[in-house]
Parts: structure tokens; sequence; C-alpha cells
């Protein structure tokens, strides 16, 4: 008599199970989360009438860095930023979020992400004080009136996270505070809502040797808090002293972008100026990929 043992068939519930994994595959699926970056734009084109401003994009900001973006005037960095933060839409080209692709429309958009962005002119109101320039447009109500108790603790808390202690009182006039008191409440104002990617233009534009160590050590706080920061800036100098990674747009293409420890600032200054013309087989980054158009 055949005794063959049945063969036992998968349930489809049984299917949907998680497979176990080993050790090795558990490290190899980790490592392949930490690769995937917290933005990552591709081929982005974006052009206003005959103006080409950006054509064909790509750039990778990882979470826990900070990420310089350089390049000259017109060469399209403040374009860029504008379509990762909602002020304009791509022509072409897709934009991933934590590895899933997404769309951005509008600013709204972006910060419902964890996308926010600290323009040049801070967009802070001089008449109104600290905890209502953080919590304005977004101000907390109990009972049909303002809770001043809630955000002034709340305001408190965010300063003291970002190690802002030279403000007076969270309570003073925004007009009252210097250029670098001014962008760290402009900066709190952005982290206050959970974000995971702060952007900043030119955040030591016009400051002082103090208030730009003070905006500098603000931004590696962000970076060891966990998030994601891309500085535009043409000060080389605050460039290498924060950044960990360097991208060069040149005449709105991206040249090249790679770990900051390949560039001096010489090499910096090529790409801007020239687009690395003649470094492809010595330049920094050479051979590694770092070219990205």
């Amino acid at each position: 008599m055949d005794r063959r043992r049945p063969v036992r068939r998968r349930s489809r519930a049984q299917a949907g199970r998680a497979v176990v994994c080993t050790a090795n595959e558990r490290d190899e699926t980790a490592v392949a989360d930490e690769e995937v970056p917290l933005l990552r734009v591709e081929g982005i084109y974006k052009s206003f009438g005959a103006v080409q401003a950006l054509a064909d994009v790509d750039l990778a900001v990882p979470a826990g860095k900070v990420t310089a973006l350089c390049g000259d005037n017109g060469a399209g960095k403040s374009v860029l930023i504008k379509c990762v933060a909602g002020i304009y839409e791509p022509d072409h080209g897709r934009i991933y979020w934590q590895g899933r692709p997404v769309r951005i429309r509008n600013a709204h958009d972006a910060s419902a992400l964890g996308i926010e962005t600290v323009y040049q002119d801070l967009a802070l109101a001089d008449n109104l004080d600290i905890v209502q320039n953080m919590f304005l447009g977004r101000e907390r109500l109990r009972h049909r009136v303002l809770d001043e108790n809630d955000m002034e603790r709340a305001a408190a808390e965010t300063l003291a996270r970002l190690r802002v202690t030279t403000v007076r009182s969270i309570r003073q006039p925004v007009a009252s505070l210097s250029g670098g008191q001014r962008q760290s409440v402009a900066v709190a104002k952005a982290v206050m809502w959970n974000s995971k990617l702060v952007i900043m233009d030119e955040p030591t534009a016009a400051l002082g040797v103090a208030q730009t160590t003070m905006v500098l050590e603000l931004i590696r706080t962000l970076r060891d808090h966990g998030l994601g920061v891309v500085v535009i800036s043409h000060n080389l100098n605050d460039v290498f002293a924060v950044a960990d990674r360097i991208a060069v747009l040149y005449l709105g293409r991206m040249v090249v972008q790679e770990d900051a420890s390949v560039f001096d600032r010489q090499s910096v200054v090529e790409y801007m100026t020239t687009g690395g013309f003649g470094m492809a087989a010595t330049g920094p980054g050479a051979g590694n990929g770092a070219r990205a158009s």
C-alpha cells in the first residue's frame, strides 16, 4: 500500500505571514533601510518661459546629515528648494520621500511630510514676540481662546532643545533680537512641528562672527537630533564647518554631489564656476560616481 505523506498546502493566510530571516538577512535589510535617503529627487526639470532653470537634476538628502547646496548666482539653488518646499511644481521628474514617491503641490503638502524651509528673509513679524512668531498661523486654543501658557511652554522647550540660551525672554519682541537670535527663532519655528527635514537659505548671510558661530552650532544640533538639513550657502568656510555632504549646481544642472571629505575649497569653486569641466579625471569624486549630470 502506498503510504506517501500528503503534501500540506499553505493557506493564503499562511502565505501572507512574514518569513523568518537569518541574522545576516536582517543585517542586510537594516543596511538597505539606512541607505534609503530621507529625500531624493530624480530628473527634475523646471522652466519659466524660455528660461530653463533646472535640467535633469538629481539630489539625495540623508537623515542625520547636513547637505550643503552650493552654486553661483543663477545656478538654480533657490528654484530647486522651492520645488521641494511646494512653492513650485516641477515640469518633469520625481520626488521620493523616505523611499516612496510623493507629489508636493504646495507648502501645506511639504509641511505634512515634515519639510520646513527657513528662507533668507526669515518670515518673522518684528512687532510680535518670540512665542507669537513661533505659533503664527498655528495658534493653540483652549475653550476658543488662545492657550498662552501651553504655547509659552512649548516654545521654551523647543528653544531649550536646540540649545538657544541667548534670548533674554521668550516674550521679547523679535525686533529687539540680533541676527543670530532671529535665525534661531526661525529655525525653532520650523522644527516645532515634527519636521524631519529643514532647508536653510543663506542662514549666515549678513551675520557677524559671533552670530555665525551661534547659527552653525544650531545646524549641528539639528543634525545631532537626527534631522536632515539642507544649507544653501556661498560661504565655503561655513560649508566646510558643518557639511557632511556637498552638492554643486551649475547652470541648472547638478554637476557633483559627494561626501564633503573628498572636496577642498578650490575644487568646490571650480565646480561652481566652470561646472567641473576638465576635472572629471582628476577632481574630487572622480571615479566614484560623484558627477550627477
